[in-house]
């Protein structure tokens, strides 16, 4: 197993900063159609001694390879500290660089991880940094009746393309659905 892999591995065994955080200040949302993977980064701001609004901590969720959980694990542990723009002049490089340099295939990973944060951070008024469709929503935004990350891979309105993913109806493990 090579180093890369063996960091991979080690990080998706005992991921950081896995699961949803309900006192978020931003949500980002960053996903690709094209491969199926979807990520939410939840984003929590304090003020450091000298009065700057730093991250206080970051968590995320991801319907992703092991590499987009890898990249995610050790990003949410990398922007710690960071007033928001140190942890916008990241690249995916640079969120993806104590596992070591990814392979060209798995670059879309760490850029993947880069949108989310990228979505958390800046809302909707910037482009997308990353080529994934990017969805920023306010905490209050996750109530009952709240689009889902599930929600987030379905087409628009009107929209004539399927989506790449088939969803299941919740409790029915045979029947696909294209809701």
């Amino acid at each position: 197993m090579s180093d890369l892999q063996q960091r991979i591995a080690e990080a998706v065994a005992q991921p950081k900063n896995l699961g949803e955080m309900s006192d978020a200040d931003a949500v980002g949302t960053a996903g690709s159609e094209g491969c199926g993977d979807m990520l939410r980064m939840w984003v929590k701001f304090r003020q450091d001694a000298q009065g700057r609004k730093v991250i206080d901590r970051a968590t995320f969720q991801t319907f992703g390879c092991e590499t987009a959980i890898a990249v995610a694990s050790v990003a949410t542990e990398l922007v710690a500290g960071k007033t928001i723009a140190e942890a916008l002049d990241l690249s995916g490089a640079d969120l993806a660089s104590s596992l070591g340099a990814l392979p060209p295939m798995k670059i879309h990973c760490a850029q993947l991880v880069e949108g989310a944060l990228r979505s958390a951070l800046q809302g909707d008024s910037a482009p997308a940094a990353s080529g994934h469709s990017e969805k920023q929503q306010s905490p209050a935004a996750h109530t009952a009746g709240s689009p889902t990350l599930r929600d987030s891979f379905k087409p628009a309105e009107g929209s004539v393309r399927k989506p790449n993913i088939v969803f299941k109806q919740p409790g029915n493990t045979d029947a696909p659905s294209d809701s």
